[in-house]
């Protein structure tokens, strides 16, 4: 049985009346980061034209301390609000053209997959979806199906490093590497990635081209901040959604600055990668992998669930739902609507044909019991 990790009982202020196992959603943030918040904007209210004067330093300042956490040169970063901002920034700044192929799978996030069938559509490029079983054994099966798509006419491919809706890896090492050696432009979704994983973007763009990474979910950011990596011949064509006095400076200022905005959430970033430091990462990942395994046990044992393949290291597990339930996206609202009411809990479910996804998520906050009694309430709810 997974126990809580000392000294973290005070650490969250979320309602304890509410069993949050969604934290890969939108995250969670720690007291000391939200106190980290709270002074950057009083000292905002106390001078806001002297802290906007000093802001681009100090995001400069902010981004090396993100890239050392990660492992990467600053130079190559560019704080973003969030993953879904960053690819629509990528997609914008890679020239495509009709005939064009962008691919993609139906395991990405709907927002991203979205933005490239605009840009598909503004371009007279076509957007190719892979198929893949949520069943698929192992990173060698996705991997062969992904290439097995691959065709003369692609040109970008756009992948979860963890997918959203069934907590695996798509974007692994020899697939990025593969998708290279036949020049296809490599766009990776890690939003899961950073605080989760161990991750080393190194001399580029952790393998891709390009390699977004949420840092408000699983590495204790504010909301909304997230990290965009480039690889180095990209640089200098990477086209900001908007311009900006910033403009001429540059990748990365360029995509940074953005005028009279909320910059806290960066500057605050820092705060959230010591926390997860001073905890012990690794602790803080072999926890929250453990609690996540033994959720999904629950799930299958109580609730007699079918489970998804699982990634070692990873915090999600995702578990099939009966064939019928959850299979349109309005049915799986009014599952999770049901959950959180009668059950007093938060998941994430994904329709899918043949039975609807649902993914747990597990950090510091939860407890073993709190999967229980899902699993039990899961199990009447699903059956009435």
């Amino acid at each position: 049985m997974t126990t809580p990790l000392p000294g973290t009982g005070t650490l969250f202020t979320l309602d304890p009346a509410v069993a949050h196992l969604n934290h890969g959603s939108y995250g969670a943030v720690p007291v000391p980061v939200q106190r980290a918040q709270a002074r950057l904007r009083a000292e905002q209210e106390r001078d806001p034209d002297g802290f906007f004067a000093d802001l681009p330093d100090r995001i400069a300042r902010a981004r090396a301390e993100v890239a050392s956490a990660l492992g990467g040169d600053p130079a190559r970063l560019a704080l973003l609000t969030n993953v879904t901002e960053g690819v629509a920034v990528v997609l914008e700044s890679i020239p495509l053209a009709a005939g064009d192929e962008i691919l993609v799978t139906d395991h990405g996030y709907g927002a991203v997959t979205r933005a490239a069938e605009r840009r598909a559509a503004e371009t007279g490029a076509a957007v190719r979806c892979v198929r893949l079983s949520p069943h698929l054994a192992d990173e060698h099966a996705v991997r062969e199906r992904v290439l097995a798509a691959v065709t003369r006419r692609t040109r970008v491919a756009v992948l979860d490093l963890v997918t959203s809706p069934t907590a695996r890896v798509i974007a692994a090492p020899a697939l990025l590497a593969a998708l290279a050696e036949r020049r296809v432009t490599t766009v990776v979704d890690a939003a899961h990635a950073p605080g989760m994983l161990p991750v080393d973007l190194g001399g580029s763009a952790g393998g891709a081209d390009f390699w977004v990474g949420n840092l408000h979910k699983w590495a204790f950011a504010p909301r909304a901040a997230a990290v965009l990596a480039v690889r180095a011949a990209w640089r200098p064509r990477v086209r900001p959604l908007m311009l900006s006095w910033e403009h001429d400076r540059g990748f990365p200022g360029r995509v940074e600055w953005r005028g009279t905005c909320d910059y806290t959430p960066w500057l605050a970033a820092p705060a959230g990668f010591a926390l997860l430091e001073k905890l012990g990462a690794e602790r803080v990942r072999a926890h929250n992998e453990r609690l996540a395994a033994h959720g999904q046990r629950q799930l299958v044992e109580r609730a007699g669930l079918r489970p998804l393949p699982a990634t070692a290291g990873l915090a999600m597990r995702a578990v099939r739902l009966p064939p019928g339930v959850a299979e349109s996206e309005h049915a799986a609202k009014a599952l999770m609507v049901a959950v959180q009411r009668r059950l007093s809990t938060r998941i994430a479910i994904r329709p899918w044909p043949g039975g609807g996804v649902l993914r747990i998520s597990a950090q510091l906050y939860n407890r073993p019991d709190e999967y229980t009694r899902l699993a039990d309430g899961l199990a009447h709810l699903i059956t009435r």
